[in-house]
């Protein structure tokens, strides 16, 4: 068996068309592309035919439905982990071709002896029979491309084996609406169950045909893979290497929480049409809409996301798919049903994309193997379990109607199990969110705006390792006196401290400074205005801020980018979202850990100036404009602002910008000894400070 897990993207058109032009290898990928739409329409179909088999009892349909999954589960529990090692000691193309001679056979025999323990049996050899298929099908693939074209491949694999299940739905709801018509064409009696099993025997024949023909496939290396282990040493041995990481550990709670909901919804999905009143139409509709999302999200999720951080977008989007699997559960109404799904779906498929990708990502090369057994182990144990269990609460929960006046509402068991799962898997979502969230001080509110503004620059700053305060506001405000104060308490706190400013903070910035404040200089362009302040912002982050951060110590700047969308934006009348894009692009997405406005009416700050700058002097109204766009910066992300009020006294001031430092995470180290009095030390420092102040006036 292949030990990773290549990430599902829809492969360019270019690329598809390269791949496929390999002849050999477009013949093993149609005959993979038929298997996959047999192999859906199979699961349709035996899903569908266990309902009926039911006899129309409630309990009955819900274990039986489950009964199928759990049976193509089982033997990969089970089997999986050496049928790859004896499928590479067989001759490749002869095991491919009697592989799919059997899974037809077996699939024509299912609506031949129709009951419930033929069905059961034939899934587990079907299934037992696809363990040995797909390992040498996964080996033959790098024997019949170049080397370079092999990821491609593996694209245009994952798409016929996904991009499918959508075209399976297709076809068994048309059969399922025209199966009269087809009987009384061809005097058949026939059911779309029977018939959709029968297409589902073809296309595997079909693809036996096709596979013999394909000579280039070799035999097997008959090499032993000594790596290939058992379940419980597969799950033991990958658990052994994730535990150490909490981000990985989380990743495989959020990981487990999504398939728990699955399982709960492919338990169940047949059984709840039916409640909703639907027969075995609506069924494929639902199920086609299900992966029709899924496709969507994985094609597009990683392309519209594709600046977010993972790590939140993980939780993000496993919290968005709870939240629409409750939404499915309470909302009775198969139209609304069916466009829920979809949506359903598009977060599924982010969340798998992602949390695949990570995987691959953030675990070590040695230890990436195990890891990824654990998890596939892992993953069918959970789903063995759920497939099991959510039948068992359904049936619990029966059927109910609710009268109330006039109106009569039905809700039964596969709902009430449903929403549950969606309960179950926004909480994990929550849970996996807060632990992998990598950048506390931007809310992901701050996030979906900027990318629906396509400002998605915001999210590929490099992460820093030390603290960066910036203290931003109008003029005439006591920036720099509180900058300087909360320097000193950090000092005294025991943390390295760097203080500097902009523009200035650099040599170059101080000629920059002159430039852009001076009266000398005369009128400056708004937009060459910005680039000047963006100019000096990219030296003063390369030359001062990032050195300091890299090395563990907090930095203070007294003002940074939010003053150039404020002023340059705001003030200027330019485009905010574009200002903000330039020195974002400057920055490298450089975000302060916290960003302190000090906040005060400009008629009042102005009125503290004994002499004005060429900013300073600008009219009322541009000033006006500043410190609404400051405001407006603070409300849109709230966990990266803090907004204290600049007309109290200096100590006030400083003990509530203190208060809020404190709570810094990585400032709380500083704070263990005197939990207790945790309210009391900021204002404790502010009147030390504020004393030294006055001493040096």
């Amino acid at each position: 068996m292949p030990k990773t897990l290549p990430t599902p993207a829809a492969p360019a058109q270019q690329v598809t068309r390269g791949v496929l032009a390999i002849k050999p290898f477009r013949r093993l990928w149609n005959a993979m592309l038929f298997s996959s739409l047999g192999d859906w329409l199979g699961l349709l179909a035996t899903t569908a035919m266990a309902q009926q088999l039911s006899g129309g009892d409630y309990a009955k349909a819900n274990f039986a439905i489950a009964g199928v999954f759990i049976a193509r589960l089982l033997p990969a529990v089970f089997l999986g982990p050496i049928a790859g090692v004896i499928a590479d000691k067989l001759d490749r193309r002869k095991l491919m071709v009697n592989c799919d001679i059997l899974r037809a056979a077996l699939y024509i025999s299912i609506p031949i002896v129709n009951n419930y323990f033929w069905l059961y049996t034939a899934m587990i050899l079907v299934e037992c029979i696809t363990l040995f298929w797909s390992p040498a099908k996964e080996a033959s693939v790098p024997n019949l491309v170049p080397r370079e074209k092999l990821e491609n491949a593996n694209q245009v694999s994952l798409l016929a084996a996904y991009g499918t299940a959508p075209v399976a739905a297709l076809i068994f709801t048309f059969l399922s609406l025209f199966t009269s018509a087809f009987n009384a064409a061809f005097s058949f009696n026939v059911t779309a169950v029977e018939l959709a099993l029968y297409a589902n025997a073809l296309s595997f024949a079909f693809a036996a045909f096709t596979i013999w023909g394909l000579r280039e496939i070799p035999k097997g290396a008959a090499a032993k893979h000594a790596a290939e282990t058992g379940i419980l040493k597969s799950l033991y041995e990958g658990w052994k290497s994730v535990s150490t990481s909490k981000l990985i550990r989380g990743l495989i709670v959020g990981m487990v929480g999504a398939f728990v909901a699955a399982g709960a919804v492919i338990g169940l999905a047949r059984t709840f049409v039916g409640d909703l009143g639907g027969g075995e139409a609506a069924y494929g509709v639902l199920f086609g809409a299900v992966f029709t999302g899924l496709a969507l999200g994985i094609a597009l999720g990683p392309k519209i996301f594709a600046q977010f951080s993972r790590r939140r977008l993980f939780g993000a989007s496993l919290t968005i798919s709870g939240a629409f699997l409750v939404a499915l559960a309470a909302i009775p109404n198969l139209v609304l049903a069916v466009f829920i799904v979809i949506i359903l779906g598009a977060f599924s498929g982010i969340t798998w994309v992602t949390g695949f990708t990570m995987l691959g990502m953030e675990v070590a090369d040695d230890v990436r193997g195990r890891t990824f057994a654990f998890v596939q182990s892992l993953i069918r144990v959970v789903l063995v379990g759920v497939l099991a269990v959510a039948p068992l609460i359904a049936a619990a929960v029966g059927q109910h109607t609710f009268k109330f006046q006039n109106t009569q509402v039905s809700y039964n068991g596969a709902a009430v199990t449903i929403l549950i799962a969606g309960l179950f898997a926004s909480l994990i979502g929550f849970v996996s969110y807060k632990q992998m969230k990598d950048r506390p001080t931007v809310s992901l509110w701050s996030d979906i705006v900027n990318a629906f503004k396509g400002e998605l620059g915001t999210m590929t700053g490099a992460p820093a390792q030390g603290i960066f305060i910036a203290f931003e506001g109008g003029e005439g405000i006591g920036k720099s006196t509180q900058a300087k104060l909360l320097k000193q308490w950090l000092e005294q706190e025991g943390e390295s401290v760097v203080l500097s400013r902009e523009p200035g903070g650099t040599d170059l910035g101080i000629e920059i400074r002159k430039i852009l404040l001076s009266h000398s200089t005369g009128e400056i362009s708004p937009r060459a205005e910005a680039l000047l302040y963006a100019a000096d912002r990219a030296h003063h982050v390369f030359s001062v801020i990032r050195p300091a951060l890299a090395n563990g110590q907090v930095v203070i700047s007294d003002r940074y980018f939010d003053s150039s969308i404020a002023y340059q934006g705001a003030g200027r009348v330019l485009e905010p979202g574009e200002v903000a894009r330039i020195s974002r692009w400057a920055t490298e997405s450089l975000f302060p850990t916290l960003t302190i406005i000090i906040d005060l009416p400009p008629q009042i700050g102005l009125a503290r100036l004994k002499s004005k700058d060429r900013l300073e002097s600008q009219p009322i109204t541009f000033h006006e404009r500043v410190r609404q766009e400051f405001l407006q910066l603070a409300a849109v992300d709230p966990e990266r602002y803090f907004i204290v009020n600049g007309n109290q006294s200096i100590d006030d001031t400083h003990a509530a910008i203190i208060f809020r430092v404190s709570q810094i995470p990585t400032l709380k180290r500083n704070a263990v000894e005197d939990k207790g009095n945790l309210l009391l030390r900021p204002i404790r420092a502010a009147g030390k400070a504020a004393k030294k102040a006055a001493t040096k006036k």
